[in-house]
């Protein structure tokens, strides 16, 4: 027969506070800015901007079309014939009265917000550019093959200028990648938000054509809307939601949608100087 061996028993703790759990990591919210820095940072360039026009004696609530040129409102004219293509890109910083910059920003803070996790920061910039050069470029085709004539038959170009162009690429950017099932979000869910986004899309394209009819005081550039929509789609056409996605896999594809779409516009850009030339 063996020796009598105790059974251990467990340690007692005791009925004091003596013990205390070990502390857990206090877990601080980011502000919104930090989840989107790009879209604030967008958002405050063109307020800079439109500050900085204000400043220097600009209307705030109806800017003349000297004003807006200035200030780097796009032109068929300035750029097909003075070659002035910089205005391709600083017209959509710049915006015809508080109203317009207003409505603009709203717009820009809502789907930049919706946007920016999905396509990183770096994309947010890259979509918004690129978008709106597309917008702009579409709206200095279309103004220059089918320009404006006045009472005495001359021909004249439209300023136009705003961000809207950009806004409805974001616009088309969401349409595609809300689509994706890598996103960890119920499917009722994404088909809610995306929905919206067209509905936005649809309305605001057809507020623009009404705005087309003679004698309305305020006139949309809906081509600039048209080609920034079009160009959000191709840009999201081979993404992948930074959500749910290896992050190789979306940088990868992140580059080849920012050197397709800048292939496009460059080609476009050739085509719109042939066609001036």
């Amino acid at each position: 027969m063996g020796g009598y061996r105790p059974v251990p028993q467990p340690e007692v703790l005791p009925p004091d506070d003596s013990y205390l759990p070990p502390p857990q990591p206090v877990r601080r919210s980011r502000p919104s800015w930090a989840a989107a820095p790009a879209t604030y940072l967008l958002v405050g360039i063109n307020c800079l901007v439109f500050l900085a026009m204000l400043l220097n004696g600009v209307s705030i609530l109806s800017p003349t079309s000297d004003q807006l040129m200035h200030w780097g409102a796009n032109n068929a004219g300035a750029v097909l014939i003075n070659g002035e293509w910089l205005r391709v890109v600083a017209a959509m910083f710049v915006h015809v009265g508080i109203i317009h910059l207003a409505t603009n920003m709203w717009c820009l803070w809502n789907l930049g917000m919706l946007a920016e996790p999905l396509v990183g920061s770096a994309g947010l910039l890259a979509a918004y550019v690129l978008s709106g050069a597309a917008g702009n470029l579409l709206s200095t085709c279309v103004n220059w093959v089918w320009p404006l004539h006045d009472a005495m038959g001359n021909v004249g170009f439209p300023a136009g200028a705003g961000a809207s162009g950009a806004v409805f690429g974001l616009a088309g950017v969401l349409i595609v990648l809300l689509k994706s099932p890598r996103l960890p979000v119920p499917p009722i869910e994404l088909k809610k938000l995306r929905k919206s986004v067209i509905y936005f899309a649809a309305i605001n394209f057809i507020i623009g054509i009404g705005t087309m009819a003679p004698g309305f005081g305020v006139h949309i550039d809906n081509m600039a809307h048209l080609g920034g929509f079009l160009c959000g789609l191709l840009f999201a056409a081979p993404l992948v939601p930074k959500f749910g996605s290896p992050r190789i896999l979306f940088e990868m594809r992140r580059r080849v949608a920012v050197g397709m779409i800048v292939g496009v516009l460059v080609l476009f850009g050739f085509f719109l100087s042939k066609l001036a030339g």
